[in-house]
Parts: C-alpha cells; structure tokens; sequence
C-alpha cells in the first residue's frame, strides 16, 4: 500500500491543513487507470479529520477501500466551524468542491495512478449534506457551488451514508443540536429551507448513480434523513429505482459511527462501485 499525505489542493498563499488531502494506492501494471474513490468524512461540520487523530480512523477505510476494489482513494480534510472562526455553510462545501476542481485539473502535480475524469463520491453525515449540494443546483442560493461541467462529468456515482440533508426536518427531531453544532455552522436562522438539500433540483447532467446508505442501529440522525432525500431523488429522477438510484436501510444495524468500520459497509460500497448486484443505468 502506498501512501501520500498533506497534499495541498487550496491554491492560496499559506499552506492550509484543513485543505489538504491523503492518497492511498496500490501500483498496477495495468495500462488503463483506474477510477478514484474520494471519501468525504462528517464530523457535524464541527470536527474529525483525515488522519486517525480522533474518534474514527478514516485512513483504516480509506485502506479497506483500496485493497477491497485495487481503485486508489483520496480522504480530504475541509475547514470545520469553530466558535468565531467564520467559517460556515457554504465554505465547507466550497472546499470539497475545490478539491474535485484540483483532483481534475492538476493531472500533472499528482501521481499518475488514477483517471482525474472517473471519481467515485462517498461522504458520511454532513459530508453527504456537502456533497449533495455540489452534485445538486443549489446555484441560485449558493453560486460558488456551481461545479465546472469537467467535474460532474466526472462523478460516477455518489454513496451518501447517515446523511445530513433536511435540517429544519433534523431540529425537529433532535431540538438539542440547533445549539450543538446547527447554529456554529449555518448562523442562527428561523429556518434553514435554503440549504435543505431535498428542496434542490437537478443540474443539466443528470446520468450519476446514487446510493443512498442508513444503519438501524444510527441514534444521531434517525433514516428520516435518508428516507426523504431518497424521496426527493426519486421525484427528481421520475421514480427510476433501480437505474439511477438505490436506497438500502436493511443490512447496517451499528452505530453512526460504528458502521463505517464494518465489514458489512465495506461490502455495500463496493459492490455499488464494481457493479455488482446493481442494475447500471442505461
């Protein structure tokens, strides 16, 4: 296993490690490249990192990935909100956004193990919520999160797991986390209706997979969250299950946090990546 740390992807003065991302990869003989898998970690916008510094050791998964699909991955930090730091939604997903523009311009900075124009998107918790408002058009309320057309080409599916996507819908159900981490990310608003990922549409390409992933075992966002953003895509995507989107809420039965070290989430994100026990879409 190979393995790259702190590679800057933020184009600024001063070198940022909350931008920066970790590459793992095995060296292939191979002369077609394969795809990359990009994994975007949750944290409640708020915290976890990269790097096994805190609760989940997201570099252990980033190395179940590999040897489990022989496909490299890339594990991304993001600025995380933090008391009077400044740093809100949008931002997060502005960097997620800007690795995926770096990932596919920066051909030549980076190592030559993988095709820049085939990504694979996994997020977990509000990475999903970040990811989803990149992949969907929220460009009328957050234009810096406009992707350039080579980006979205590039997505070939997106597995979002024990995901953040209705927040007015999540304070109904769990009041305590408007103080918690809800009002450090996104300010103190009487309604968050504006960055509800199931109130936003498609862009023009249309043609990604989604796999939408929930534990019923996960007590921090309940599968209310995942039932409804699978509604919404299904509304949008004129009910093609099957084809264009899958939703599985039986198998996991850990923790939130738990599942993602699991054998059983392996085997479900895999198979979504190889094919296998999926309809691809036409």
């Amino acid at each position: 296993m190979n393995e790259l740390k702190d590679i800057p992807y933020h184009r600024g003065p001063i070198r940022d490690p909350f931008r920066e991302f970790d590459l793992y990869y095995q060296k292939s003989s191979d002369v077609a490249l394969p795809p990359l898998i990009c994994f975007v970690h949750g944290g409640a916008w708020r915290s976890e990192d990269k790097a096994p510094l805190f609760q989940i050791d997201h570099s252990n998964l980033a190395r179940n990935l590999v040897s489990a699909t022989t496909i490299p991955v890339i594990v991304p930090n993001y600025r995380l909100s933090s008391g009077s730091n400044g740093v809100r939604h949008p931002n997060h997903a502005e960097d997620i956004l800007e690795l995926l523009v770096f990932i596919t311009t920066a051909s030549l900075e980076l190592p030559r193990v993988f095709d820049p124009f085939k990504i694979y998107l996994i997020s977990h918790s509000c990475g999903a919520h970040m990811l989803a408002s990149i992949v969907l058009d929220s460009a009328s309320i957050f234009p810096t999160l406009t992707p350039p057309s080579t980006v979205l080409n590039a997505i070939q599916g997106i597995i979002l797991s024990e995901g953040i996507y209705d927040i007015d819908r999540l304070l109904l159900d769990f009041p305590a986390y408007h103080s918690w981490f809800i009002t450090e990310a996104f300010n103190d608003k009487p309604s968050y209706a504006a960055t509800n990922t199931t109130n936003l549409g498609l862009r023009s390409q249309s043609s990604i997979r989604w796999l939408i992933i929930h534990s019923k075992g996960d007590t921090l966002v309940n599968v209310a969250q995942s039932e409804a953003m699978f509604a919404h895509l299904q509304s949008l995507y004129g009910g093609l299950t099957g084809q264009t989107m899958w939703s599985n809420t039986d198998e996991l039965t850990q923790e939130h946090d738990a599942l993602l070290s699991t054998s059983t989430y392996l085997h479900i994100v895999v198979d979504f990546i190889k094919g296998a026990n999926y309809v691809l879409a036409a």
